[in-house]
């Protein structure tokens, strides 16, 4: 990614594999020696009268020409310029002087490794004035935009410029972090020319067009097509972001996609990037997502989230094989936190979620995406595989803590007494015997480097607490697990891991 010393807030790293390079879109003005950057997005209105969308086949095949389409919608595109006053001899990229917004968010990883100004080691000095711009779109006639959390966070002053000049102050309203979306509002005005978010899902290959802000240059239109749906970035836990081929760019940012009839399909928030320039993918929040969350920054300027309290994984084809399913497909339940819905409900380590409320759990993203768009106390309905049983189980949801929970890690430093395990490449021992590790399970306390524990994420520490659904304690239960899994015909046997951080399921080949 590059070092840009004009955006800092925009060029926020995230990063779905280490070698690739996603990029925040935004543009900047410096004052002092700091840097911001970000975008808005927004939804639109001509005169204070919506226009409502089509259902011609113009969706899927595209106009000969935008012209009409742009003339509708980019007065509804603002401009958004943010004005922050740091006031701290700030330290190196390491230190406490993390704002409080970032910790726990995508953008975290980027504070860390280049610091509040962009660069390693930088500092902030104090009283430095920094200002960013960026994009948005008005969704109601009164003035409220959306546009994106990392433009307007922190902001000690907004100003938002329509397409026709006219500079308004804004305030912000709520911000998501998670999500990276933000709701803002115009005072003093309400025949503000706006936008719709459409409701339904559009097609890969539909036609779209961005409208924004890009390197400061206002009402910029690019045009393209979806090239994918669906996409994970690395950002959190709700990624589901919409990729699109048109150019967009640093100062985009929080700006609005549009499919052919006018509607916003989603908010431009990422690019992947090696330079920093577009390269023809870009990621949007979906319009769905931007509906649920503006509706709750509207009512109560804050998210709230409904929450069981699981810790979950994908099911992969050698978990699905090893629990006798056909498809490799649901939210494979690692570990139930005490005290929690799940708990309470029954939920149990092992358990493959498979619906919520009807609705079909593809993954564990899918999960996440599910139970966080309900709200606390509302009951919902899981669809549960246990021990190749179907089951139906009702929740009540409760509100999402704003801290998770981590396991504590073994500690290595006193082994105990190890015995091997046949076919496997490590050594266990009973963890009562190994100081800090719990009374419970089994803890690796070697792993040989070409054996196929290691291929398969084994490290010493680990614990081992169940194989094959059967709880164990010694390195002798163990060893049974293994050989009843073998002479059942099973090719891979499930095992329970306890790890630094969580609790989650290994499908271990023997033979």
């Amino acid at each position: 990614m590059p070092n840009d010393n004009n955006d800092s807030r925009d060029r926020t790293s995230r990063r779905p594999l280490s070698a690739r390079r996603l990029t925040l879109l935004g543009s900047v003005a410096v004052i002092g020696a700091a840097v911001v950057a970000g975008g808005p997005i927004g939804y639109g209105r001509f005169g204070g009268q919506a226009f409502a969308a089509t259902t011609s086949t113009s969706q899927t095949q595209g106009p000969a020409g935008f012209a009409d389409l742009v003339a509708k919608v980019k007065p509804a595109v603002i401009s958004v310029r943010v004005k922050l006053d740091e006031g701290s001899d700030a330290a190196g990229p390491n230190a406490e002087n993390m704002p409080p917004s970032m910790q726990g968010t995508p953008f975290e990883k980027f504070f860390r490794q280049f610091g509040q100004d962009g660069v390693p080691g930088g500092k902030l000095q104090r009283h430095e004035i920094i200002t960013g711009v960026g994009s948005g779109f008005f969704i109601s006639a009164d003035g409220y935009a959306v546009t994106n959390n990392h433009v307007v966070d922190h902001a000690k002053s907004v100003q938002v410029t329509t397409d026709d000049g006219t500079i308004y102050t804004a305030k912000v309203i709520g911000t998501d972090p998670k999500t990276d979306l933000a709701l803002i509002k115009v005072e003093g005005k309400s025949d503000f020319t706006y936008v719709n978010l459409e409701s339904k899902a559009p097609r890969v290959g539909d036609w779209v067009v961005a409208v924004g802000n890009p390197y400061g240059l206002g009402g910029t239109v690019t045009a393209g097509i979806i090239s994918a749906e669906g996409r994970d970035i690395g950002a959190g836990p709700y990624d589901n972001y919409i990729q699109i081929d048109a150019p967009i760019n640093k100062g985009n940012s929080g700006g609005p996609t549009f499919d052919a009839n006018g509607n916003v399909i989603g908010v431009n928030t990422a690019i992947y990037s090696p330079s920093g320039g577009s390269v023809g993918i870009g990621f949007d929040v979906p319009a769905p997502t931007v509906k649920m969350i503006v509706a709750q920054l509207k009512e109560h300027g804050t998210v709230t989230r409904g929450y069981i309290g699981v810790q979950v994984q994908p099911v992969t084809a050698g978990i699905a094989e090893s629990l006798g399913l056909k498809q490799a497909q649901g939210a494979l339940v690692d570990e139930a936190q005490p005290n929690t819905p799940a708990a309470q409900a029954g939920i149990r380590p092992g358990d493959v979620i498979t619906k919520v409320n009807g609705n079909a759990v593809k993954d564990s993203r899918t999960l996440a995406r599910e139970i966080s768009g309900m709200a606390p106390g509302t009951s919902a309905k899981l669809d549960i595989l246990r021990k190749g049983e179907a089951q139906t189980v009702d929740v009540t949801l409760a509100k999402m803590p704003n801290e998770t929970q981590k396991v504590a890690r073994a500690d290595e430093s006193e082994q105990g007494s190890t015995k091997d395990v046949p076919h496997l490449g490590l050594s266990v021992a009973p963890a009562g015997d190994v100081g800090g590790a719990g009374d419970k399970g089994v803890v690796v306390t070697a792993v040989e480097p070409d054996g196929p524990a290691a291929e398969h994420g084994f490290k010493s520490g680990d614990v081992i607490l169940a194989v094959g659904g059967k709880d164990v304690s010694t390195a002798a239960d163990l060893r049974g697990a293994l050989s009843e899994a073998k002479s059942n015909g099973k090719h891979d046997v499930l095992m329970r891991v306890k790890t630094s951080d969580n609790t989650h399921f290994v499908a271990m080949p023997i033979g």
